[in-house]
């Protein structure tokens, strides 16, 4: 497994991740998940990302049950933000709400603290200054080691960084957002935002859903109990235009002895400044799957023929 430092810090993450939004759900029992962390410990893969809606909140239960005494191979990034409940505080980026996050999360995860805690989302209604401060704290009082953000704008995640570095505050060491093959939106701002300033850059959902992995035919149902069955997130996805560009993905991955989810990987560890991508997983075989994208490092004259196939 390779390793690269996350934006500016000193810390080593491993380049490939582990989604576990499905972790403790009825499809990844707790019995799943001991077997997926124990061969993310032989693939050397340290990356573990949760937040504390997952299964509303059973990712990181299981989570904590299985890290038992195997914390020192895992680098865990969880979340807040999103409404954990009825009450008019059980949501946002407010100190009050997180504080109270984050001893949950704790609580659930049997630990002391969290490796890199993420803001899930831009909260409108609190003042960036009161989430930077309190983020701050919790690092002083030892509970967090890093922070992120998710999903945020680059002039969101720039006025952030300037006030933190201003104030003498904890600035945001990554950025996890939505990139892969078929959606680049964040090559135009966000990217180049976080290369200049050195900010670590975590894709989340590589794979569309499962699009990306050649699964879904044109013209063919989906799978029963796929997302692409269901999901209007993959659906949207299902056009002549991308089938046509995902056939001739498939076979580009084909003449390099690859399969489709390891270009999918492979082309996003070949983008400036990103530091590890997470791909969700529910079986053992995922795991092994996406860990062998690791491997495969794309030629500048890949990188081209796959721009061609994505611009034609």
């Amino acid at each position: 497994m390779k390793y690269r430092s996350l934006g500016k810090s000193g810390v080593k993450v491993s380049v490939i991740g582990i989604g576990t939004n499905r972790f403790g759900s009825e499809k990844t029992p707790q019995s799943e998940v001991d077997k997926m962390i124990d061969h993310a410990i032989d693939l050397g893969i340290n990356h573990l990302d949760t937040a504390n809606v997952y299964q509303n909140g059973a990712s990181e239960t299981t989570l904590g049950k299985a890290l038992k005494g195997k914390w020192n191979h895992f680098f865990l990034a969880s979340k807040f933000y999103f409404s954990t409940g009825d009450g008019p505080n059980d949501g946002g980026a407010s100190r009050y709400h997180m504080m109270n996050a984050v001893e949950a999360s704790l609580t659930r995860l049997q630990h002391d603290h969290i490796d890199l805690y993420y803001v899930h989302r831009w909260d409108k209604n609190t003042p960036i200054e009161e989430t930077l401060r309190a983020l701050d704290d919790l690092i002083r009082q030892g509970k967090v080691r890093y922070i992120g953000a998710s999903d945020f704008a680059s002039w969101q995640l720039a006025q952030a960084n300037l006030l933190a570095e201003f104030k003498g505050w904890t600035a945001f060491a990554a950025l996890q957002s939505h990139y892969h093959l078929f959606e680049r939106s964040v090559e135009t701002e966000v990217l180049p935002y976080c290369q200049a300033e050195n900010v670590g850059f975590i894709p989340y959902f590589p794979l569309a859903g499962g699009f990306l992995t050649g699964k879904y035919e044109q013209g063919k149902p989906a799978p029963a109990g796929s997302r692409g069955e269901s999901s209007e997130y993959v659906q949207q996805y299902m056009t002549e235009s991308n089938y046509q560009k995902l056939d001739r993905l498939i076979n580009f991955a084909k003449e390099h002895g690859r399969e489709m989810n390891e270009l999918a990987i492979a082309w996003l560890l070949a983008q400036p400044q990103v530091a590890s991508v997470i791909s969700g997983a529910t079986r053992l075989d995922h795991v092994t799957k996406n860990a062998n994208a690791s491997n495969w490092e794309l030629s500048t004259e890949d990188l081209e023929t796959i721009r061609e196939i994505l611009d034609q």
